[in-house]
């Protein structure tokens, strides 16, 4: 019998975790709900799988992602608190809230409940993510090693204690929003200089794709890679230059920093 994946929020990182299981899963093992019965329809009917309502995945759902708002998991646990407690087998539950313990996921389930909790990123919809996950101390480690191995498909699962989540989320995140940041300017100096626009952003898009790929690959650190292309009195320490001279290092220091200070000031 296969063990059922439901999926409480049809938004944009819900679904492509869901899409991700549907990789591993058979549209039967997977039950999809939202506030909006018809984007859990289409996204059910996308993967093969079933539209369901909240309170039925937390009577079936095994494992059970809870991919709503932070400031909306009180309100969805007042709805399955009483489903989840009449429960008599075990579940997982998977939390996606941002600055949200698993010591409070537990309190607002009610009970003993086995909680992962994880931060995606935008990647995983394309396979391609960083996913931060920390499992609570009596999830078995047989339940997050099938958790790990079926959700493979969404990208890299990095463990992460709880301490450092909001450092790590700061990172991997934000992250994408500060590479895609670079990735405009990057392509606006091309056209600036004559390129056309889709052949800039074509240029920079898979230069950085390519540079990141090759770090993870050689395991070398990034200052070496930069020192490998600056050749003496080239092109590519001049540019290097201009960007410290900007105190482009410092800015992104910075921005990551802020990030996890917001992240903090959003626990309250």
């Amino acid at each position: 019998m296969s063990i059922v994946y439901g999926f409480i929020g049809a938004g944009n990182m819900g679904s492509a975790l869901a899409r991700a299981a549907a990789r591993k899963l058979p549209g039967s093992a997977i039950l999809i709900s939202n506030r909006t019965w018809e984007k859990a329809e289409a996204l059910a009917q996308e993967l093969g799988a079933s539209a369901a309502e909240t309170v039925e995945i937390a009577r079936k759902a095994d494992v059970i992602f809870l991919g709503v708002k932070p400031q909306m998991l009180a309100a969805l646990f007042e709805e399955i608190r009483p489903v989840l407690a009449a429960r008599a087998t075990p579940y997982l539950l998977v939390s996606m809230a941002a600055g949200v313990p698993i010591d409070r996921v537990r309190e607002l389930a009610g009970g003993p409940a086995r909680v992962i909790r994880i931060m995606p990123n935008t990647p995983c919809s394309i396979g391609e993510g960083v996913i931060l996950f920390a499992s609570g101390s009596d999830v078995p480690k047989e339940a997050e090693a099938h958790f790990l191995e079926t959700m493979a498909g969404a990208g890299r699962f990095v463990p992460l204690p709880e301490s450092l989540f909001d450092a790590g989320t700061a990172v991997s995140g934000c992250g994408p929003a500060y590479a895609d940041l670079f990735l405009e300017a990057l392509a606006d100096g091309g056209v600036l200089c004559g390129l056309p626009r889709a052949t800039a952003l074509t240029l920079a898009a898979e230069t950085l794709a390519g540079a990141a790929k090759l770090m993870l690959a050689t395991g070398r650190h990034p200052g070496e890679l930069k020192d490998a292309v600056c050749s003496p009195a080239g092109s590519t320490i001049e540019g290097v230059l201009a960007l410290e001279r900007r105190a482009f290092r410092a800015a992104v220091t910075d921005a990551v920093i802020a990030a996890r200070d917001r992240t903090m000031a959003l626990k309250g």
